[in-house]
């Protein structure tokens, strides 16, 4: 009889979240490729849901509409992942931008100029400007994904949580805070609206009275100056 509840329970969690799933996927689908397909992602999220909702435990503390959408997000950017479209020049461009704002931020102990991080790459601004909508159109950006990516380069996904894995993301959570907080003011507020309000880039654009490609174009800065910044981290914490 008891089980017998708790399927039921179980039940109604998914149906009663099923938009949940369609609202994380038209999100992350914004800013996809047209090769991805939007019911590849609703099938994947779907998955994440049941999950979620039969190891759900209400004592933990938090809501089920956060600790599924955590699980429908996560299962979504697997799937994605598994099926890694983009070509190999578009990591090597994500790499030389990254190692170029460093060097600019760590000779210049500021936020990089556009202008600095074009001129050290030798390009005008327009061409660095293509080059990092390029670098980042094919990303799906969760906060966790701007650690490096292969396996023996990852903070902590190693699938085997250790006694200080929950310390680590806790320092990683304070690293990221602080590096948001050092964006510049424009670049803050569109990861703000983006991640924390869920609008999309042209909602955004019309918020801030610019235009789509604007924003487009600050969103992609922004995440590339937040991967240099937390790369350089991980690597500081690695030599300790």
């Amino acid at each position: 009889m008891y089980e017998a509840a708790q399927q039921e329970q179980r039940e109604k969690l998914v149906t009663d979240h099923a938009d949940l799933v369609k609202r994380i996927a038209y999100h992350l689908i914004s800013r996809l490729p047209p090769s991805v397909q939007i019911e590849d992602l609703i099938q994947a999220g779907t998955i994440g849901l049941l999950e979620a909702a039969s190891k759900y435990d209400a004592a933990q503390g938090a809501s089920f509409d956060t600790y599924a959408g955590i699980r429908v997000r996560g299962a979504m950017l697997d799937e994605i992942r598994r099926s890694d479209w983009a070509p190999r020049s578009v990591h090597k461009k994500a790499r030389q931008i990254t190692e170029a704002i460093r060097e600019v931020e760590n000779r210049e102990g500021r936020s990089a100029r556009d202008t600095e991080i074009a001129e050290l790459m030798d390009m005008g601004l327009d061409e660095y400007y293509q080059m990092v909508r390029e670098s980042t159109s094919y990303q799906v950006f969760s906060f966790e994904d701007i650690l490096p990516s292969s396996e023996e380069d990852a903070f902590w996904q190693n699938g085997n949580k250790g006694p200080l894995d929950d310390l680590s993301r806790g320092m990683f959570r304070e690293a990221l805070a602080e590096g948001i907080a050092g964006l510049p003011e424009r670049e803050s507020l569109v990861l703000s609206l983006y991640y924390d309000e869920e609008l999309n880039l042209r909602d955004i654009g019309e918020v801030l009275g610019v235009s789509e490609s604007r924003i487009s174009q600050i969103h992609s800065q922004a995440l590339a100056r937040l991967k240099a910044r937390l790369a350089e981290w991980v690597d500081n914490k690695r030599q300790k």
